[in-house]
């Protein structure tokens, strides 16, 4: 893969330098030499490497051919947009951008025939793991509709019960390199793991809500003895205000930048049935705390008539013609950048919900109050590494994440991954009826709870901890 990579990126800055020494450099003010070209060259491929790492447009091999062809297109043409840029500033004016198109399309096809053929021989070369699969209860088969879409990576070679005994587990694990757990008792799975490690297996397993917030915690040392240390408040001080500064610019910015698209969104809505352009809705932010949101309208207005709560679903009639072309491209967020100039949301953080469905959920998911310690986002964890219909829990789960790793660099590459995600239709679509209306089903809200309940049963033992973190 590594030698892939130098290719791509070898081919693809290249073509950048000859359209800049015989095309760009002609135009500039002061032309540029030796050093000039090996700077703007080094500025290029740091970036060309920056973008190729967050969108997976160079991860040849470690995903899927298509999903590593679609990361591709956003990697080169970022960093193609920041060239141009560069080339901008040199030259005091707007160049002719048809060079640096030609170049694109060829830096497209070179490398989208690489990474094609390279994905083949590495798919031929490296199959895929047999996974031995150890889970409890029903609830195994929503993961093993996930695992079916990653058959160039995963091979459910077998699976057992946690409930069939010790000694059953262990004759099992040691017939197979790679072990998943998933959704097993605490105690259990403590036991599994360790036995697993001894023997060096591969391990996947299901975080709980205590491994995640764990996760983000830092080592300490009393004397001679290891800690983890969680704080209360994820984020320091000085973290919250240049987060707060981030947030106000680049919100400014997009109003500024985007407000002829709004303009023309709000016409779109007034003509197509009368109705209002903006449509507010009571949500909850850090603390709880209510606020209104403002969104464009894509449903027929009092498109909640009982005056109950009601998820959009998928393919939901309610939903209006110019609605449905406003969700797919996410044009009907842009109102939000207001609430993050009024200090009532982020740019990045937990979706905001609304009290009613947080009421809902905090019956099943106590947990679900813990993404309140920052504030909601537009986008954020969840939205990106998880679909509009992903269930409740685990999308807890990335929430929390988000918050336990928080870091300045973590947002930019959240906001950067967000202009592909754009781009991502399924991530559009309503909400299951598994999950409408805001309730959990009892067969999606069981397992949770049971969950739960073993969870509490296993406090007063001496190896919580080790349970807890996996040890």
């Amino acid at each position: 893969m590594l030698a892939v990579c130098t290719l791509m990126v070898a081919a693809d800055a290249t073509l950048i330098l000859y359209v800049l020494n015989r095309i760009y450099n002609l135009e500039f003010r002061t032309q540029l030499y030796l050093r000039g070209h090996i700077f703007v060259m080094a500025l290029y491929i740091g970036v060309f490497l920056f973008l190729g790492r967050v969108f997976g447009g160079i991860l040849v091999g470690v995903r899927r051919i298509g999903e590593v062809l679609f990361s591709f297109f956003f990697t080169v043409i970022f960093s193609d947009i920041f060239f141009y840029l560069i080339v901008m500033l040199l030259s005091y004016k707007f160049p002719d951008p048809l060079p640096l198109l030609v170049v694109w399309l060829c830096q497209l096809g070179f490398s989208s025939i690489l990474i094609i053929i390279t994905g083949k021989i590495y798919q031929n070369l490296f199959k895929p793991f047999e996974v031995l699969l150890i889970y409890q209860g029903e609830s195994i088969k929503q993961f093993m509709d996930k695992l079916l879409t990653r058959r160039d990576q995963f091979h459910i070679a077998d699976s057992i019960s946690s409930d069939e005994g010790e000694e059953a587990l262990h004759k099992a694990i040691m017939r197979y390199n790679t072990v998943m757990l998933w959704d097993i008792p605490a105690a259990t799975r403590n036991s599994v793991f360790k036995y697993c490690y001894e023997n060096s297996k591969r391990i996947y397993a299901m975080p709980n809500i205590s491994d995640i917030i764990l996760n983000g915690s830092a080592p300490v040392h009393l004397f001679d003895t290891p800690l983890l240390l969680t704080e209360g408040n994820p984020l320091e001080y000085e973290e919250r205000v240049v987060k707060r500064i981030m947030d106000f610019i680049l919100s400014l910015a997009l109003i500024i930048l985007l407000s002829p698209i709004m303009l023309i969104t709000a016409i779109a809505i007034r003509l197509c049935d009368g109705g209002p352009a903006i449509y507010s809705q009571i949500r909850c932010t850090k603390n709880r705390k209510e606020f209104r949101i403002y969104k464009f309208r894509s449903m027929v207005v009092n498109a909640e008539k009982q005056g109950q709560a009601v998820l959009a679903m998928e393919k939901d009639p309610r939903i209006t013609p110019v609605g449905r072309i406003i969700r797919k491209v996410r044009i009907d967020e842009l109102p939000q950048l207001f609430n993050v100039i009024k200090g009532d949301m982020s740019f990045v953080g937990p979706r905001p919900e609304r009290p009613e469905f947080i009421e809902k959920y905090e019956k099943t998911m106590p947990e679900f109050s813990y993404r309140h310690k920052v504030r909601a986002g537009i986008t954020g964890y969840a939205q990106l590494y998880g679909k509009y219909n992903t269930l409740p829990y685990d999308k807890l789960k990335f929430d929390l994440y988000y918050i336990e790793q928080y870091s300045i660099w973590l947002d930019i590459k959240l906001m950067i991954l967000t202009c592909k995600i754009l781009f991502t239709m399924e991530s559009t679509e309503g909400v299951s009826e598994e999950v409408s209306a805001g309730e959990l089903k009892p067969e999606i809200a069981a397992p949770q709870k049971k969950r739960r309940q073993q969870e509490e049963k296993m406090k007063g033992a001496a190896d919580d901890l080790g349970s807890h973190t996996g040890t």
